[in-house]
């Protein structure tokens, strides 16, 4: 019996490999050199950091004695921000959009102006330079650019 005991590695423990950062496929091929099992929980919030699909957390540690088999819970990278729907801001003054966009995590890109009666009135949202409307969904992060009215009638 003794000799069958030393054979299986009975009670063995291995030390839990650093996965940050690393791809599934790496963190599988690392798991399965140890003896371990993985278990995806989630994905947390973008993280520019790491790259897309990569563990940004794990459980146990790195460096945690575990026994073998054990499930190293990870935590991925999603693909990119989430998308978040683009308020309505359009004839709202620019004082009341910038924070309106700046609170759900977009960026004011460009400002332009257009003969418009309302000054420093929102007329028109772009993104990538095209018009797009409220309830659009854009990567958090976006830049939008503000079409603003110069307070000037349009020659019509």
């Amino acid at each position: 019996m003794q000799w069958l005991k030393s054979t299986t590695n009975h009670g063995e423990f291995v030390e839990v490999p650093d996965l940050k950062g690393k791809t599934l496929e790496t963190v599988q091929i690392e798991l399965e050199d140890n003896d371990l099992a993985m278990e995806i929980q989630d994905s947390a919030n973008y993280n520019p950091k790491y790259p897309k699909f990569s563990v940004i957390e794990q459980y146990p540690t790195a460096g945690t004695q575990v026994k073998e088999n054990r499930k190293i819970y990870l935590t991925l990278n999603p693909s990119g921000y989430r998308k978040v729907a683009v308020p309505n801001i359009v004839r709202r003054t620019f004082r009341q959009a910038k924070p309106t966009l700046e609170t759900l995590g977009f960026e004011v890109g460009k400002i332009t102006y257009v003969d418009d009666i309302g000054k420093e009135e929102v007329i028109a949202i772009k993104y990538k330079g095209e018009t797009i409307k409220a309830g659009e969904l854009l990567p958090l992060t976006s830049k939008i650019d503000v079409v603003l009215g110069n307070g000037k009638r349009g020659s019509n």
